[in-house]
């Protein structure tokens, strides 16, 4: 028993022989924060009923007497445009989900807004929120790297087989 004693006691000192004697290696590089960035965007989303926007899943709740049903889940790949007419210039996708969960017509949203023309051609910003009138910008990548902000949006046109979007998105980056 005492010579267990004693091995540990040795164990114990040769330990911390080695943590007394090694050095922690690190250079010191200077934090030089990079300028921050706000860029104003504005653009259109079309969505297509049935085409862009497909139903993936849906509760089956009989009793629901609102025109959207509750509990559906929605994915989208719309079209960004620069303007309302179908016809103007196409810069980029949207692509996510929505979940339709309230009574309401509330939605919660994770939809990435990516951009594949311009100035910020392959850049994307993603966002997750509900569907209330300002969506939070949590992040991107490109251009957009580490974004935060916020995405107005104001309907333009909704009918049964179109929804036309106009967005005005503030973001701060990097």
């Amino acid at each position: 028993m005492r010579g267990l004693s004693v091995l540990s006691w040795i164990l114990i000192i040769c330990v911390c022989q080695v943590a007394v004697r090694s050095q922690y290696y690190s250079d010191t590089v200077p934090y030089q924060p990079r300028p921050v960035v706000v860029t104003n965007l504005h653009f259109y989303m079309h969505e297509f009923t049935g085409t862009t926007a497909v139903v993936l899943t849906q509760a089956n709740i009989t009793s629901n007497n609102t025109s959207v049903t509750f509990a559906t889940l929605v994915a989208v790949n719309d079209p960004l445009r620069t303007g309302p007419e179908p016809d103007s210039e196409l810069i980029g996708n949207v692509q996510g989900i929505s979940l339709l969960a309230g009574s309401n017509a509330s939605s919660t949203q994770y939809i990435d807004f990516g951009f594949n023309t311009g100035k910020f051609n392959g850049s994307s910003l993603s966002v997750f929120s509900r569907g209330e009138a300002g969506l939070a910008v949590v992040g991107g990548r490109g251009q957009f790297a580490m974004a935060t902000g916020t995405a107005l949006f104001n309907p333009i046109l909704i009918n049964a087989t179109n929804v036309i979007i106009e967005f005005n998105v503030t973001v701060i980056h990097y």
